[in-house]
C-alpha cells in the first residue's frame, strides 16, 4: 500500500507515565489513532492496560527508548505519522542535581534523537511537554509568555530549556516545521474514575504526593518551607493544574498544529493560586483526617507567589480548565484509596472493600 493512504497515527512518547496515561485517554476518546512508545523505566504497563478500560479501545505499544535510534527508527518505519506528542523524560527536580549527566542523556540528548528520526520520515509536527521551570524565578506574577526565560535554577528545568531551544532553531531554520511548546504549571489529581493517577518512584518531591505518603503513614509529616512570606497565610502560592485538564490541553494543541502554527509557547495552568497550608488543609476536608506538619526554612530560590496566566491558551487553543481544588484533592485522595500501592498492588480496590477496612489503605499520618 502507498504510505501516504495509510491510517495517520500520533506517536505518544512516555505515554505509560502520569500525565501521558491521562493524556492518551483523552486522545483516544477524541478518536484519535495513537501508538505509545515507552521505556517503562518510570511507568506501567498496568497504566495502560486501565487506560484501554476507560477509552473502551485497546492501545497499541510500543517498548522502546527515545535515546536509542534503533528503537525510534523501528517504530516510524512500522507506522505512518502525522504528529508526535513527547513526554518521554525523567522529572525529579532534587534528583536532577544529583545525577545531572542522567538528566541531559534522557532529556536532551533523547529529544535530538526523536527530532532527528522525526525529520528523516519528514514528520514535522510535534506538542513538547515543557515546564514553568523554564521561567527559572518569575519577574512578573501571573507569568505570560512573554516573561524572561532562565535562568533556570536546576538540571531538570534546564533539560526543558535547551529542548525549547533546540525545538525553535529547528522551526526557524525550516518552516515546515510546527510545534507547541506545552509549559506546564503544577500537575496533580487523578482520572475521578480511580483507575489512573500518579505513582512516584521513591520519595516525592511534590506537595500533593508527599501529603499523600503522609497520610499513608510513610512519612511522619509534612515539611513547609517557609511561612512568613507575604501571601494570604505566609506559605509559598503556586497554580495547580487537574491532570485530565492538562490532557485536555494537548489534545488543544494537537488539533492547534493542523493550523501550521510555528512555533509557539502556551502556559497550562489555572491562573488561581493556593497556598501550601491552603492545600493541607483542603486534603484534611476531603480525607477527614488531620495532616501533622512542620514549618522549615525557607528553599533557596522559592519565591511568594507563582502563577500562570493562560490567556494565551484560552484564545488560541480554545483550551479551558474546568476543575477546581476540591476536584484535585478528591480524585487523589479516591486514586489512592483505591490503589494504595500505585500499580504495583494491581488489584483495585472498590468502594465496599475502602469503607469496610479503610484502616488498611490509610493512616491518621501517625507512625
Amino acid at each position: 500500500m502507498d504510505p501516504s493512504k495509510r491510517q495517520k497515527y500520533v506517536l505518544v512518547t512516555g505515554g505509560a507515565g502520569y500525565i501521558g496515561s491521562h493524556t492518551v485517554v483523552e486522545l483516544l476518546t477524541a478518536g484519535y489513532a495513537i501508538v505509545v512508545m515507552d521505556n517503562m523505566c518510570n511507568s506501567h504497563l498496568e497504566a495502560l492496560r486501565r487506560v484501554e478500560r476507560l477509552a473502551g479501545r485497546p492501545v497499541q505499544f510500543f517498548k522502546g527508548d527515545v535515546t536509542c535510534v534503533s528503537d525510534l527508527e523501528k517504530v516510524f518505519s512500522l507506522y505512518n505519522f502525522w504528529a508526535v506528542i513527547h513526554f518521554a523524560a525523567i522529572k525529579a527536580v532534587g534528583e536532577s542535581t544529583r545525577i545531572p549527566l542522567d538528566y541531559y542523556y534522557n532529556n536532551v540528548a533523547g529529544s535530538l534523537q526523536l527530532l532527528r528520526v522525526m525529520k528523516n520520515f519528514n514528520v514535522k509536527n510535534l506538542v513538547f511537554s515543557s515546564s514553568a521551570t523554564v521561567y527559572g524565578e518569575p519577574d512578573i506574577c501571573p507569568v505570560d509568555e512573554t516573561a524572561r526565560v532562565g535562568p533556570v535554577t536546576n538540571p531538570y528545568g534546564r533539560t526543558k530549556l535547551f529542548v525549547e531551544e533546540m525545538l525553535r532553531d529547528l522551526c526557524n531554520s525550516d518552516p515546515e516545521w510546527n510545534v507547541c511548546l506545552l509549559r506546564y504549571f503544577n500537575p496533580v489529581g487523578a482520572h475521578p474514575s480511580g483507575l489512573i493517577g500518579e505513582h512516584p518512584q521513591g520519595i516525592p518531591n511534590n506537595l500533593l504526593p508527599y501529603v499523600i505518603r503522609v497520610l499513608q503513614g510513610r512519612s511522619p509529616f509534612v515539611h513547609i518551607y517557609g511561612s512568613d512570606y507575604d501571601t494570604v497565610d505566609g506559605t509559598g502560592v503556586r497554580d495547580y493544574i487537574h491532570v485530565c485538564d492538562l490532557a485536555t490541553g494537548h489534545v488543544a494543541a494537537l488539533k492547534k498544529l493542523d493550523t501550521k502554527p510555528g512555533c509557539v509557547a502556551y502556559n497550562l495552568g489555572t491562573g488561581i493560586g493556593y497556598s501550601v497550608m491552603e492545600i493541607v488543609k483542603m486534603m484534611e476536608k476531603v480525607t477527614q483526617k488531620e495532616i501533622p506538619y512542620k514549618i522549615v526554612d525557607r528553599r533557596p530560590g522559592d519565591v511568594a507567589v507563582c502563577t500562570a496566566d493562560a490567556s494565551l491558551a484560552n484564545r488560541e487553543l480554545g483550551w479551558y480548565p474546568t476543575r477546581r481544588m476540591e476536584d484535585m484533592c478528591e480524585d487523589m485522595w479516591r486514586w489512592t484509596r483505591k490503589n494504595p500501592m500505585g500499580y504495583d498492588g494491581q488489584t483495585l480496590l472498590d468502594e465496599d472493600e475502602e469503607d469496610d477496612d479503610d484502616s488498611s489503605n490509610s493512616s491518621n499520618g501517625e507512625d
